[in-house]
């Protein structure tokens, strides 16, 4: 169990862009279930890489819907929180989250494959554009395959055995591009029993950022694999902010709806 932070709001607050840092780390992670997966392989030094990517890539888990409930606690240098966050996602279409204050709802935010739409009932402010805003916020370039990829305990780039190399460390699967992609360096530990992640950073040395994405144990859920906690750690220039999850309720399939609406009078977040 993650230690709850302390939760101090002021309402006098006009920008409360760590909120939405805080909704937005729930696709950090996904968890739920009640099998925790122990299984204790060993690292195959001979596997063909082609085979450790196939394996990764079966291991992805596939759903229609997903809805979830999880405590987000977020820290940088200047403050802390802590918050309840509800999760609805449709796999490949669409993100909607909630998060809440005693009941009450402080933030809801909607992300589709090519939009982010925001609001925050504190400062009255809201945002609706692209990626750009949450990659800003967070450090490091975010799209919604990166942000699903993350969420289902994937790698955020796609992998081409041809492109990749791997080597063991710790007794899991490392990883690495043979050549950098594009501006990015990534490199990338997988389970040996799962396949699934246990450690990825994406680092962008011309902007000074970088992502690390620590994952816990994995969990059955209706027979299909996911994080139960995650740690995530981002530099942005020297700016670090830390974000753990702790996941509390998660179903597959269900029938959900994704309603989303500004309210009217909101003061428009402007980059």
């Amino acid at each position: 169990m993650l230690k709850r932070l302390h939760l101090s709001l002021s309402t006098n607050m006009k920008h409360t862009h760590y909120l939405i840092i805080s909704v937005f780390s729930v696709f950090l992670t996904a968890c739920g279930g009640i099998k925790p997966v122990t299984g204790s392989s060993t690292a195959d030094a001979s596997l063909a890489l082609k085979s450790i990517v196939a394996s990764h890539n079966n291991a992805s888990p596939n759903f229609n819907t997903l809805a979830g409930r999880m405590y987000v606690a977020y820290e940088d240098e200047k403050k802390s929180q802590g918050i309840t966050v509800s999760l609805r996602m449709q796999k490949d279409e669409k993100i909607w989250i909630k998060a809440s204050l005693l009941g009450v709802t402080i933030a809801k935010a909607l992300i589709t494959k090519n939009s982010v739409q925001y609001y925050e009932t504190i400062g009255n402010t809201y945002f609706d554009g692209d990626f750009q805003l949450l990659s800003n916020w967070l450090g490091t370039d975010i799209d919604f395959k990166k942000a699903q990829a993350i969420l289902l305990g994937q790698s955020v780039f796609d992998l081409n055995a041809n492109a990749y190399s791997s080597t063991i460390v710790t007794n899991k699967y490392r990883l690495q591009p043979k050549n950098p992609l594009g501006d990015f360096y990534f490199s990338l530990l997988l389970n040996p029993d799962t396949f699934k992640v246990s450690q990825e950073s994406v680092s962008q040395p011309s902007e000074k950022r970088q992502l690390e994405v620590q994952y816990g144990q994995y969990q059955l859920v209706e027979n299909q694999l996911f994080p139960t906690n995650i740690e995530v750690n981002t530099d942005d220039d020297g700016k670090k902010t830390k974000i753990e999850v702790e996941y509390r309720k998660i179903d597959l399939n269900p029938s959900i709806n994704f309603s989303f609406k500004i309210p009217n009078g909101y003061t428009p977040i402007e980059l």
